[in-house]
């Protein structure tokens, strides 16, 4: 036995989504470059996101990722003492470890445009910017909840 799932009718008629605006996350959390990486890894941690754009006075100067992060965590194996370790993450800061220059998107480009080139640059993130200022992130997540949204009609709980 199996179920068959009829679409909504707003399904049907929902045109699809065209440009990046309609789908990133606006004003998302972003780091400075002085940023220590231990204070950036938290903020990842707490608000559950895996990229934070670094600002440095009001412009997108650079990128960090989860994975960047995790690269300079020292191995649990280390012979490093907890405070050895609590010193040095705290004094590495994010400017060391950011992507820089950081591939970007316009706000007004076509989502197929922004998803190409994170397939692309293997990339899970794109910040979207107007003249150097931040407006928003694509992540792969937003394009995943989208898709499901489109698909189903009904919106993912993130």
């Amino acid at each position: 036995m199996h179920a068959t799932y009829d679409y909504p009718e707003a399904v049907l008629e929902r045109p699809a989504v065209s440009a990046v605006r309609d789908v990133m996350t606006r004003n998302p959390r972003t780091v400075s470059p002085g940023t220590s990486v231990d204070e950036a890894h938290t903020l990842m941690q707490h608000y559950h996101i895996r990229h934070l754009p670094v600002v440095e006075r009001g412009r997108l100067v650079g990128i960090v990722s989860d994975r960047d992060i995790r690269l300079v965590l020292p191995s649990p194996a280390t012979s490093l003492a907890v405070h050895e370790l609590r010193y040095l993450l705290a004094h590495l800061t994010v400017r060391e470890i950011m992507q820089h220059p950081v591939l970007t998107i316009k706000l007004e480009s076509p989502l197929t445009a922004a998803v190409r080139l994170m397939l692309q640059h293997h990339i899970d993130a794109l910040p979207v910017v107007a003249h150097g200022r931040l407006l928003g992130i694509l992540t792969r997540s937003d394009i995943l909840q989208e898709f499901v949204t489109l698909q189903t009609g009904l919106p993912v709980a993130a």
